[in-house]
């Protein structure tokens, strides 16, 4: 059986940047324990005939080919466009200058 003591919840918690309550941190070593309680037990099973995988189901690239076309000409693409400078499209600026 597991335990993870309290400290071990603060340092995690500290390296999180979190906040904790005492009864936070109470629970929370309570159920870290029961998760590596649970892990524990999957280290029983026999996977000795079990292949090493980095995927459970096999990968296929599902994007179709790169394809040459035409784009759309510098006028039809700035046409609906609110507000533009020099060719190019104009937005508020987001970032303030001190």
């Amino acid at each position: 059986m597991s335990r993870i003591d309290k400290e071990t919840v603060r340092h995690v918690a500290l390296l999180a940047r979190l906040e904790l309550s005492d009864e936070e941190i109470e629970r929370f070593a309570h159920e870290l324990g029961n998760i590596l309680d649970y892990v524990a037990k999957l280290d029983e099973l026999d996977t000795s005939e079990v292949p090493p995988t980095s995927h459970s189901l096999p990968l296929a690239n599902v994007m179709r080919e790169d394809v040459v076309r035409p784009s759309l000409a510098k006028d039809e693409a700035l046409a609906n466009a609110p507000d533009t400078d020099d060719g190019c499209f104009k937005v508020p600026q987001v970032i303030q200058e001190s």
